[in-house]
């Protein structure tokens, strides 16, 4: 009896459900390198090369271990583009009797995995992915056990309550649950500040690099300089670094930004998590012991520990609640294109240019840079949430749809009308100058709402909150912004709102953007 047991991109897990409780002797393990996954948007050539070498070289892991590992790469003359045509292909080479596979991260694929049993006569198991903490079952009893919001803040505090993270008895650790407060501090230039290990391609990620300058030209990005990790030793041993050198200082500078400093405290971590190569709770569970040991702080470690079993647990729940269509949300009805600057960073908006540098330089930025500068810049100007969506997916080396959508849609655009926000996240210039240094080299002026040298974001903020009053003058956390705006002249509302206006015209009018 032969068990054919596809592994999928972001499954590169050796503890996958689905070899679970297969025997080496009796299973078939099947990866497939296919051009559909590699186009279906225009992924960043260093998300590619990490994703493709990655697979490559759990697939020799795999091996080492004793399994046998049908492995199809993408240049293989009969590869079919697909994971259907591949699953296809591997039962006229194996002719299995049963199909086993960990349920999939996206809608899309999900749909795909649930038609094998059909078209191909086949049983076929899918089995649940417990490397998350919450099932789908239990996240969807969480959100329909009548809560007036979907609140974030209380999923988290259940998830600290099943894991027994950062708990002291039936209390969490300090009293309190969650240390935004402490973790805003700005950061200056002159810090001492970690460097994250930097990994030197080996053969088989020069194969993949070669082969994707050939194959994607045209992708988005560079591969410049690239140094990801590729394999789980190399994951741990950035892990290891991180906890040694960034988790003390992590909480107090999560939030900040500093022109020329792409890493700062942050674990860069997330690639490896969520492509399968590291595990969210052992992190979570070594950080916590950095906080018992008195190696890190209370503030850092909750903040690091909120954003992997509270943020990212969430997202997925929400992704999965709320159905495929969620990515096409439009609650604030916002079409207007995305400037063409977000694919070259070409722009005399200092933060934006640091910000999508970075990102096409290295397929990395951390979240504030992600929500504050792109995401902010987005929803202010009114850009179609969907093209948002899906420049994310696209630019970010740790974005799946599952957890992308949802702080995409949800959190940074307000597409989703508040169900994952209970507030846009919008702010004028002043908080984007107070967080980074980015302002200083801008050749707008951070302070003036008006006039040619005006920052942008200051009347943008305006008049976003003006034309959308209908729909969000009732939000008891905007009331203070709208009593600030009511406090403003007619005629200074007038003029924030013509400054708005001629530049949103240039932005328009501008083919590669402003």
């Amino acid at each position: 009896m032969t068990v054919l047991i596809p592994i999928l991109g972001d499954q590169l897990s050796l503890d996958l459900s689905a070899l679970c409780d297969a025997a080496p002797r009796d299973s078939v393990l099947l990866m497939m390198e296919v051009v559909e996954e590699a186009t279906y948007v225009r992924h960043h050539k260093q998300k590619l090369v990490y994703i493709l070498s990655a697979m490559r070289h759990h697939a020799a892991a795999l091996r080492a271990s004793g399994w046998t590992v049908d492995y199809v790469e993408l240049d293989d003359a009969d590869n079919a583009g697909s994971f259907t045509g591949e699953v296809a292909r591997a039962i006229e080479r194996h002719a299995p009797d049963r199909i086993v596979v960990t349920e999939a991260g996206e809608w899309r694929v999900r749909g795909m995995l649930e038609s094998w049993e059909t078209l191909f006569g086949l049983p076929v198991e899918i089995r649940s992915d417990d490397r998350f903490i919450a099932s789908h079952a239990e996240f969807d009893a969480w959100a329909d056990d009548g809560r007036k919001a979907l609140t974030m803040e209380f999923f988290y505090r259940d998830m600290r309550r099943k894991t027994g993270l950062l708990m002291d008895g039936a209390k969490p650790a300090g009293n309190r649950w969650n240390f935004d407060k402490e973790n805003r501090k700005p950061a200056k230039a002159d810090l001492l500040m970690p460097r994250p290990h930097s990994f030197a391609p080996d053969t088989t990620t020069q194969d993949v690099i070669d082969l994707v300058t050939a194959r994607f030209p045209d992708a988005t990005g560079s591969l410049d300089g690239f140094d990801y990790a590729v394999t789980r030793e190399g994951a741990e041993r950035q892990a290891d670094a991180f906890f040694a050198k960034a988790l003390p200082q992590f909480g107090d500078y999560e939030d900040a930004m500093v022109t020329g400093e792409r890493h700062l405290w942050h674990s860069i971590l997330s690639p490896y998590i969520n492509s399968g190569l590291l595990d969210p709770l052992d992190l979570c569970r070594r950080a916590e012991a950095e906080y018992r040991a008195g190696r890190a702080p209370l503030n850092s470690v909750e903040g690091y520990v909120r954003q992997i079993i509270g943020w990212r647990e969430y997202m997925r729940g929400i992704y999965w609640h709320e159905g495929p269509e969620y990515p096409r949300s439009n609650f604030l009805n916002h079409n207007r294109r995305l400037p063409g600057f977000y694919w070259t960073g070409d722009t005399e908006m200092n933060c934006l240019k640091q910000v999508i540098g970075q990102t096409l330089e290295t397929a990395h930025a951390h979240h504030i840079q992600r929500l504050m500068v792109a995401g902010n810049f987005a929803l202010l100007i009114g850009a179609d949430p969907y093209q948002v969506h899906t420049w994310y997916l696209e630019v970010y080396i740790d974005a799946y749809e599952w957890v992308e959508a949802p702080n995409t849609v949800g959190m940074s655009q307000f597409a989703d009308g508040g169900t994952v926000g209970s507030k846009p996240y919008i702010s004028s210039g002043a908080y984007i100058n107070k967080m980074s240094d980015y302002c200083g080299a801008c050749r707008y002026d951070v302070k003036q709402r008006t006039g040619p040298d005006a920052c942008p974001y200051n009347s943008l903020y305006w008049d976003f909150l003006a034309r959308h009053r209908d729909r969000l003058g009732d939000n008891e956390r905007l009331f203070g912004p709208y009593r600030s705006w009511d406090r403003f002249s007619e005629e200074m509302q007038a003029e924030v709102r013509a400054q708005a206006a001629r530049f949103l015209a240039q932005l328009d009018a501008a083919p590669d953007g402003y």
